[in-house]
């Protein structure tokens, strides 16, 4: 039997594990990415426009976020329900396959890939990216 604590403080406490876990592993992703100018050095700049909607609520939430050269190349962004676990929305193929394609603008919606309780959180996003002049690609 377990003393002190209630069966909420167990799950609570399973859930801030979850979460605790899912930021080490957001943390070692940053260790582990290279620069933008490494990457794709015909890149000279990534701006995204993003729209959150929230299931249940009616006013959306605006963001933008730049990606610099010197930025990691890391594309996906963090949900932002304090309760969602490891949720969040990964732009890597969107933004890789614009490269790829030498693309300049793209748009589309993508749902949370994590575990939001009783929600569904989505975005649209709004994808520009500015090639350098000088690029042999």
């Amino acid at each position: 039997m377990w003393k002190g604590l209630p069966i909420g403080g167990i799950m609570k406490n399973n859930v801030n594990s979850r979460k605790n876990a899912a930021r080490l592993e957001s943390q070692q992703r940053k260790l582990d990415a290279a620069l933008i100018e490494t990457l794709f050095p015909e890149v000279e700049g990534i701006v995204v426009n993003m729209t959150y909607k929230r299931q249940g609520v009616l006013k959306s939430f605006t963001r933008v976020i730049n990606f610099f050269p010197g930025s990691y190349a890391l594309f996906r962004i963090n949900c932002l329900n304090r309760e969602c676990v490891d949720g969040g929305y990964d732009l890597t193929k969107v933004i890789t396959g614009m490269i790829r394609n030498r693309s300049k603008a793209a748009r589309g919606d993508l749902s949370c890939e994590g575990s939001c309780p009783s929600v569904s959180n989505s975005i649209v996003y709004n994808v520009a990216i500015k090639y350098r002049r000088n690029s042999s690609l």
